[in-house]
């Protein structure tokens, strides 16, 4: 089990907020110190264009953006080829629509989601619906947003080609069975591409095991910088797949005549100067977070979640829309007050909540409202910041959490 107060240490915003709650690492994580001292190394001891130059700082910045590619394999249990470079996972997952659908994709070809769904795996393949006139069909899921395993199945045919979903859903923290999923979709003859944006950063991702296609994820959800994603992909489908943008450092050559020739994945996808201060700090957020060791994060943050879950149950002021979920934020409302206005009184009281439809603009389709609380757990949480949340919360009242504001 980890030591959570000796791991606060680590993080200057919690050491300099110490009157702070953040619950809030849904959006966005605290980064320790070593992924700062990575980052601010790159800038004071060799900052360097990569893959460009062949003086001495150029090939220390080389040789540091090359070892984040076998870092993330290593974190994630794949082929450092396999790991691409990307802005962050909406651009992975653009990439992966983007690809999928120049020369794989027809018209009438199904592509399987779910209404949990964050825009970011919505809005990429509502384009393929207009362009070249995919199906998309929605998986059904309970009121967790759990999906419902014998109507998966029941979709699953020979004109399904691709299912892409949320490993864990960005509201309801729903847990999704990725690894059986991706068994029945393959034996259809379709592709798993998988949001990874809040699962990776919370249990052990290995790619091997769950035999995925496509995975996504972002460094700054992970303890890492903000401006970098990543993207896996098995080689071979990489190797076929058209980038979303050209430039330079991923072409081989290109002549007058318009033929290009591209260097060979994961390169292809990385076109012009990357970020590459954040790259090398994403080499010191998995670093750190393997140095913790993952299965002791899932652990802790089961084990808060479920405390949270227990205290917030008795509050007789508030919607709870997921307590039997494991994982996961914990969302809900309170009663009779509009969500930002609950989110302002906590604020109000130093815990940092997120208000609105946390970018996933279907779900009221499920759980019947289009505003929510979301409360984001992280391993450098507290039990005691969970009280302190509970005594302001059970406080909440549309007469308070307006009269903040006036």
């Amino acid at each position: 089990m980890i030591d959570v107060y000796k791991i606060r240490q680590d993080f200057p915003m919690i050491v300099n907020h110490p009157n702070l709650i953040y619950f809030d690492n849904g959006a966005t994580t605290y980064k320790p110190k070593a992924v700062i001292d990575a980052i601010c190394g790159f800038y004071t001891n060799f900052t360097s264009n990569v893959e460009r130059g062949d003086y001495e700082t150029a090939i220390q910045a080389d040789r540091a953006y090359d070892h984040t590619r076998e870092v993330v394999a290593r974190f994630i249990h794949c082929q450092p080829k396999e790991v691409v470079f990307t802005a962050n996972i909406t651009a992975s997952l653009n990439q992966v629509a983007y690809g999928l659908g120049k020369g794989w994709l027809k018209k009438g070809d199904v592509v399987l989601t779910t209404l949990n769904e964050h825009a970011s795996n919505l809005l990429p393949w509502y384009r393929l619906e207009k362009e070249i006139g995919i199906k998309l069909a929605y998986i059904p899921v309970d009121n967790h947003g759990v999906v419902d395993m014998q109507a998966y199945r029941d979709l699953l045919s020979s004109d399904v080609k691709v299912v892409t979903l949320a490993e864990t859903t960005n509201v309801l923290g729903a847990l999704q069975p990725i690894k059986e999923m991706t068994k029945l979709a393959h034996e259809v003859g379709a592709l798993m591409v998988v949001d990874g944006a809040q699962s990776v950063p919370h249990h052990v991702t290995d790619v091997m095991d769950s035999d995925v296609d496509f995975l996504g994820f972002s460094s700054h959800k992970m303890c890492g910088p903000d401006g970098v994603g990543v993207l896996y992909g098995k080689y071979a489908l990489l190797d076929k797949m058209e980038p979303l943008l050209l430039g330079g450092g991923m072409n081989a050559r290109f002549s007058s005549d318009g033929e290009v020739t591209l260097k060979n994945a994961p390169i292809k996808f990385e076109a012009g100067t990357p970020n590459i201060e954040g790259v090398i700090g994403l080499a010191a957020a998995c670093e750190y977070l393997m140095s913790i060791g993952m299965e002791n994060i899932s652990a802790y943050e089961k084990e808060l979640r479920a405390y949270f879950a227990s205290k917030l149950k008795e509050l007789d002021n508030i919607d709870f829309y997921n307590p039997e979920n494991v994982s996961g934020p914990i969302t809900f409302n309170a009663k009779g007050v509009f969500a930002q206005d609950a989110a302002g009184y906590l604020g109000a009281n130093h815990i940092a909540v997120r208000s609105g439809n946390h970018c996933a603009k279907v779900l009221h389709e499920v759980i019947g409202t289009d505003q929510t609380i979301r409360a984001s757990l992280y391993f450098y949480n507290t039990k005691e910041e969970v009280d302190r949340f509970i005594e302001v919360a059970k406080k909440i009242s549309l007469e308070n959490a307006v009269g903040i504001f006036f």
